[in-house]
């Protein structure tokens, strides 16, 4: 029999992220997918900053970003009445490249490290799947069905199918995690349920091919064109397109994409369907993250609506957090009780996100109604109709693509493995992204004199950022020792950071999160107590 330390249910790309989040860290993982590929269908378009910036921890930013649309594209989304109409308004977003000189520029912690990438799912899944076959502690095994287990308390014994042989195999680990999607067998063996709104809505997605790019970015290139009859994504700004619209009454079966293109795009053109399907978004988050040696991830956790491009997003953040807390309770030198931690930070982060899909879903649907008759009309009956559309577009807003409190300022406030500061609070703001350091939160992001990014000089464990005392830091590294820890020491000289970063010492976990900080500790064992609370050896 087989024996793995993890099995992977599922090769998307947060089942693929934390393989490679595992193997960084020494963790032999075995992936199964029941596809005998890759994903065929584009799903997710964006990739947002946080998500980039966990990538480039993993070493594969530049080598996704190679197939992704053009650094020097923007990422504008368009309310218009059709492509024979007018463009009602534009939301203007910089490109990669401009956002990157931004980043340069604005060295105050408010910035992300990597700016966010347009790219597609079918393009995303092949290039981390390359960097998965080039990991000797990683075995990527597709055409291979989960068709379940057993959890006891030392191991979890899988089982599955070969699909080209028709073999079965019974593999042992001592983690298994499900990211097998929104359907997840893990999760209903588990018996774990789902809470929420199931079948928000229908949609049917078409996924084509065009040369008629002069049409389809005619008043400039925009990620997204929308209207109340649905949205139409630019996938590589040249050739591909994606159209998700209203599903229309009727069976599935007998709907005509190219009706449906025609009636969004206002003319017949030139096209060739890839693929088109009917799919039903939910908003929805399960009750629980796992159950004793079993955990979910991804979609198998929660479902949302795409309007702010949470989804993969999300599921980014679930694998990264969930892989270095894996590695260390394999390695011995974490406590049971960090695994307990994955739970009670990642599902607050999942209901929150969920919530803001929902309310980006309100404001589309208040734009939607602006789209009556009389804006279609000629003359000046029309004229003001699409006037006053256009300034409700515009007061109204685009949250979902400018959410930068959601997408980097989450605090673990709660969390049972972060050193919580009393009297502390956080209010997130979703628009807008404060720097703090505060314990639980992501570590601002900023470059140091020598013009390194200090997220590149976070160690592969954790990593003690020393704005003060040298006798503090020793401390530290005595307790780190005692406890076989990988502890990385970086003292940083920069008079204008501190005020960033708030504190003399700071205890940066694996995924970027700040643990503990403090003005100094008075001996090896006060910094031992810190080690032990964030790394659940001790919860006192």
């Amino acid at each position: 029999m087989i024996n793995v330390p993890v099995v992977i249910a599922g090769a998307g790309p947060v089942g693929m992220t934390l393989a490679l989040d595992l193997a960084g860290r020494g963790v032999r993982t075995l992936i199964v997918e029941r596809n005998a590929t890759t994903t065929q269908h584009p799903k997710m378009d964006i990739t947002n900053s946080r998500s980039m910036e966990l990538f480039r921890a993993l070493g594969v930013a530049e080598e996704l970003r190679a197939v992704a649309v053009p650094p020097s594209h923007p990422f504008d989304v368009s309310w218009i009445t059709d492509f024979t109409g007018v463009e009602l308004h534009r939301f203007r977003y910089p490109s990669v490249d401009e956002i990157r000189c931004r980043i340069r520029d604005t060295n105050d912690g408010t910035q992300p490290l990597e700016p966010p990438m347009r790219v597609s799912q079918v393009v995303i899944e092949p290039a981390l799947r390359a960097a998965l076959e080039r990991e000797p502690l990683v075995d990527l095994s597709f055409s291979t069905s989960f068709h379940g287990f057993e959890a006891g308390e030392e191991e979890v014994t899988v089982y599955l199918d070969d699909l080209k042989s028709g073999a079965r195999e019974a593999v042992t680990c001592q983690y298994l995690v499900g990211c097998d999607g929104g359907g997840s067998q893990v999760r209903q063996i588990l018996d774990i349920e789902l809470e929420g709104q199931a079948r928000v809505m229908d949609r049917f997605m078409t996924h084509f091919r065009s040369p008629e790019k002069a049409l389809l970015q005619r008043w400039g290139i925009a990620w997204h064109y929308q209207s109340a009859f649905g949205t139409l994504i630019a996938q590589n700004d040249e050739d591909i397109w994606t159209l998700h619209s209203r599903f229309p009454h009727g069976d599935s079966s007998e709907i005509d994409p190219k009706i449906l293109l025609r009636r969004f795009i206002g003319r017949d053109i030139a096209a060739d369907v890839i693929v088109a399907n009917r799919w039903t978004p939910h908003l929805l988050v399960a009750r629980h993250y796992g159950q004793g040696r079993v955990f979910l991830a991804g979609d198998a956790a929660h479902q949302y609506i795409p309007t702010g491009g949470y989804g993969m997003n999300t599921g980014i953040g679930d694998a990264t957090n969930l892989g270095w807390k894996l590695a260390a309770v394999i390695k011995g030198f974490a406590g049971s009780a960090l695994l307990d931690s994955y739970e009670a930070e990642r599902r607050p982060i999942g209901i929150r996100n969920c919530k803001a899909a929902s309310d980006n879903n309100e404001i589309r649907r208040t734009i939607g109604a602006l789209y009556t008759g009389q804006l279609y009309a000629d003359g000046v009956e029309g004229d003001s109709a699409r006037g006053q559309a256009a300034a409700e577009i515009a007061r109204l807003g685009n949250l979902e693509n400018e959410a930068w409190g959601i997408e980097h300022g989450f605090v673990y406030a709660e969390s049972p493995v972060v050193m919580a500061e009393s009297g502390a609070r956080f209010t997130l703001d979703p628009a807008v992204y404060e720097p703090t350091t505060l314990p639980g939160a992501r570590l601002p992001s900023t470059f140091l004199p020598d013009g390194s990014a200090l997220f590149d000089r976070l160690g592969n464990w954790f990593t003690l950022l020393n704005f003060g005392s040298s006798s503090d830091v020793d401390y530290f590294i005595e307790a780190a020792r005692d406890r076989q820890l990988e502890l990385t020491i970086l003292t940083i000289n920069a008079s204008d950071l501190n005020a960033i970063y708030e504190a003399n010492l700071i205890l940066v976990r694996p995924d970027q999160h700040v643990a503990w900080r403090g003005n100094g500790v008075s001996d090896s064992r006060f910094a031992g107590a810190i080690l032990d609370r964030v790394l659940g050896r001790s919860q006192n």
